[in-house]
C-alpha cells in the first residue's frame, strides 16, 4: 500500500474518495485516516491492502466500501498469470472471502461482491480475457450507478427541506462515503447549488471523530456553512431552535424500517424525536437487507478499545485495566424515522409496506 499525492487532483467541490485509475491498474483510495491534516491518496493493486484500507477506516461509508471491494475481487484476478477459468474462480473466491471478512455490518460489502460473484458465473465458458474485462466493467458499473444514486437521493431529500434552514448531521455520509454525491449530505450540496443557504451543524462522532475530520472537511471545501458540535451538545441546539431537520445515512435498513448507522445515530434521533424535528435516513436500495427482519438481526461491529482509551490522544487518556466497551454502530427503531429516502423515491411509515412496494 502507498501513499501519494494524487497525479490527477480532483478540481470539483466534492471529494473523490474511490475510483480506479485505468493506466497503473490501481485502486486509488483517498486516505480518509490522514484528514483533514493531510490529503493523501492510496494506490492499492492487491486485495489485501483493499481489505486492509477498508478495515482501518481508510475508505469507509456503506457505498465507497462496496465500491472498493468490487474492484478488490477483480485485482485479485487482474494481474493473474492463469490460463484456465478454474484458476480465476479460485482466486476470486479467495480475495471475495478475505474482503468479506472487513466489516461485517455494511451490506454493501456483501451486495458488491454477491454481484461481482454473478458477473463471474455469468461469463463461464469465455477466455481468461474476456472474464477479467467483464469484471472490470461490472465494477466500473457499481462505481457510476453509486455516483447516480445519489444524485437522485439527493433530489428525493432535498424536496423535503425549506431554504435557510439548519441541519444536523451526524458521522459522515457525504462525498467521501460514496463514489460522488454522498447520501445524506448530497442534498446539501444540490440545495447549496440552487442557492438554498443551508447553515449545517454537524456532530463530531465519537469515536472516530468522522464528523469532525470528514463532514467538516468537505463541507468547508465545498463552501457550505459548517459549525462543529461535540455530540451531547445536539440537544442544546436542538432546543435553540437552530435545526429544522436531521440528516443522516444507513449501513443497512431491516425489513421493517429499523437502521444501522454509526453509533450516537439512535441518541440523535430520539433527541429529534422529542423536539418535533424531522428525522431523515438516506440510504440506497442497495442497503436495505429484506432478509434481516429487525434491526435486533443486524450484526454490530465491535471495533478495538484503544479507539477509545488511546486514538487521538497524545497519551493514554483512560486508567491503565479498566474496560472499554466499542460497538461502531447502533439501531435506530423505524418509529424514530420520519423518512427513508433512497433513489427510488422517499419511504414513510409503515415502512414493512413501503419497502415491499419499492421492490414490487
Amino acid at each position: 500500500m502507498q501513499g501519494v499525492k494524487d497525479a490527477k487532483p480532483n478540481h470539483s467541490p466534492r471529494a473523490v474518495a474511490v475510483r480506479f485509475d485505468d493506466e497503473t491498474g490501481e485502486l486509488v483510495l483517498l486516505d480518509q485516516t490522514a484528514l483533514p491534516g493531510e490529503v493523501r491518496y492510496l494506490r492499492l493493486s492487491e486485495p489485501s491492502q483493499v481489505r486492509e484500507a477498508i478495515y482501518e477506516l481508510k475508505v469507509r461509508g456503506a457505498p465507497a466500501i462496496g465500491v472498493a471491494a468490487a474492484y478488490g475481487v477483480y485485482l485479485g484476478v487482474s494481474r493473474l498469470s492463469a490460463r484456465d477459468a478454474l484458476s480465476i474462480e479460485r482466486v476470486f473466491e479467495e480475495a471475495r472471502g478475505l474482503l468479506q471478512s472487513s466489516r461485517p455490518t455494511a451490506v454493501n460489502l456483501t451486495w458488491a461482491l454477491d454481484r461481482m460473484a454473478r458477473r463471474l458465473s455469468a461469463e463461464k465458458g469465455g477466455s481468461v480475457e474476456q472474464i477479467r474485462a467483464a469484471l472490470k466493467q461490472e465494477a466500473d458499473a457499481i462505481r457510476a450507478e453509486d455516483e447516480e444514486v445519489c444524485r437522485r437521493i439527493g433530489e428525493n431529500g432535498l424536496a423535503l427541506l425549506g431554504r435557510n434552514w439548519g441541519i444536523l448531521t451526524h458521522c459522515n455520509a457525504g462525498a467521501l462515503a460514496t463514489a460522488g454525491w454522498g447520501t445524506a449530505l448530497a442534498p446539501l450540496y444540490l440545495g447549496t447549488e440552487r442557492g438554498y443557504g443551508f447553515k449545517v451543524f454537524a456532530d463530531e462522532t465519537r469515536p472516530l471523530l468522522q464528523g469532525v475530520r470528514l463532514t467538516a472537511w468537505e463541507l468547508h471545501v465545498a463552501g457550505i456553512d459548517v459549525t462543529i458540535i461535540c455530540d451531547n451538545m445536539a440537544s442544546h441546539v436542538m432546543r435553540q431552535g437552530w435545526v429544522q431537520a436531521v440528516l443522516v445515512g444507513c449501513d443497512r435498513v431491516a425489513a421493517n424500517g429499523d437502521t444501522a448507522n454509526k453509533i450516537g445515530t439512535s441518541g440523535v434521533a430520539i433527541l429529534a424525536k422529542h423536539y418535533g424535528i424531522p428525522f431523515y435516513v438516506h440510504a440506497p436500495v442497495s442497503t436495505i437487507d429484506r432478509a434481516c427482519a429487525t434491526g435486533r438481526d443486524i450484526p454490530i461491529e465491535e471495533r478495538p478499545p484503544e479507539e477509545i482509551t488511546e486514538k487521538w490522544y497524545a497519551r493514554r487518556m483512560a486508567p491503565e485495566g479498566v474496560k472499554a466497551f466499542n460497538p461502531a454502530f447502533d439501531v435506530t427503531d423505524h418509529e424514530l424515522v420520519s423518512a427513508i429516502v433512497t433513489e427510488r423515491g422517499v419511504i414513510r411509515p409503515p415502512y414493512d409496506q413501503g419497502i415491499r412496494q419499492l421492490f414490487e
